[in-house]
């Protein structure tokens, strides 16, 4: 009976034993799957390593590479057309042109649609191309020089003091002179020496002078001031169009005052004319071949009267 009894407390410290460590080996399993769940490692899912994917299901890198091809969710229309538009920015700030001289300018014809040629043809001038009754104006602040207000000009005789028919100059402040001819009418208050501002409306666009085979236009030249019998130089000795598109975009103070003194400096206040000076010729008349009549001569006796004295005699 001792014997029994000795041999069960020895069974029991084995297994006492055995619970204790198979104790301390749960505990230990279970503290280290929570600190690598926790942590994880670089790269690598924290996540339990129980979850396997069902069988039949590819593993490794092609599962990763059929769940990155997996097409996802279509964008609708709306989503596409905001994608494809442009971030939405502030507005411009818009920024003067530089002022280029002290002199404000204004394109010569107002409130009409306009064209004009930027190349030297016959004379450095330029022809602009507007609607009959368009309004000639100032292109600056200045007084009216000449004013013609007949249009004498007659395709028989071309004279080049008259091509440009109805015309008005004015001097500007800037000292340069500028021409509008082929005028329709010139207005009734321009007279020479009316003191005018930049957009003063000096006549009406027309097709007088030498322009009246072609449409209504306006003959616009830059020159220097001269008497009226230098009149080739009023019709152009400067070529406008640059400053007619500066004058037209924006930059209304590029000033042709610069180019038109030096101009005037080398060549001379009156140089002669050099393009379409004179007069068309007139047909010399031709003599008739029909021979004329000669007048027979008839002998006239005179008697002498006692009474009629010789204007040489002296009584």
């Amino acid at each position: 009976m001792e014997t029994v009894t000795r041999v069960e407390i020895m069974r029991s410290g084995h297994l006492g034993r055995w619970a204790a460590v198979a104790g301390a080996v749960l505990v230990t399993g279970l503290l280290t799957g929570a600190c690598s769940q926790a942590t994880g490692l670089a790269g690598v899912s924290a996540g339990s390593p129980s979850t396997a994917p069902p069988s039949g299901a590819p593993s490794g890198p092609a599962t990763a590479t059929a769940a990155s091809t997996a097409p996802g969710p279509t964008p609708s229309v709306q989503h596409q057309a905001a994608a494809e538009q442009p971030p939405q920015g502030e507005e411009p700030v818009l920024v003067p042109p530089p002022k280029l001289s002290k002199y404000t300018y204004t394109f010569p014809v107002k409130g009409c649609k306009t064209s004009y040629q930027r190349k030297l043809l016959v004379l450095p001038k330029t022809t602009i191309w507007a609607g009959q009754g368009c309004a000639f104006v100032a292109p600056v602040d200045g007084v009216v020089d000449e004013v013609n207000v007949q249009n004498r000009w007659s395709p028989s005789t071309d004279e080049g003091s008259a091509r440009e028919g109805r015309f008005v100059t004015i001097v500007g402040d800037d000292g340069v002179r500028y021409l509008g001819g082929h005028l329709d009418s010139v207005a009734a208050d321009v007279k020479p020496g009316l003191r005018v501002k930049a957009g003063h409306v000096l006549g009406r666009v027309g097709r007088t002078g030498n322009a009246r085979d072609a449409g209504p236009n306006l003959y616009f030249a830059i020159s220097w001031k001269t008497g009226p019998a230098y009149w080739w130089v009023r019709r152009g000795m400067v070529e406008p169009w640059d400053y007619l598109d500066a004058w037209a975009k924006g930059n209304r103070t590029l000033s042709p005052r610069e180019e038109t003194l030096k101009l005037r400096a080398k060549l001379g206040e009156t140089p002669p004319c050099a393009v379409q000076c004179g007069a068309a010729r007139q047909p010399t008349p031709t003599p008739s071949k029909t021979p004329r009549p000669t007048p027979r001569k008839t002998a006239k006796v005179e008697i002498p009267d006692k009474n009629t004295l010789n204007p040489t005699t002296v009584p």
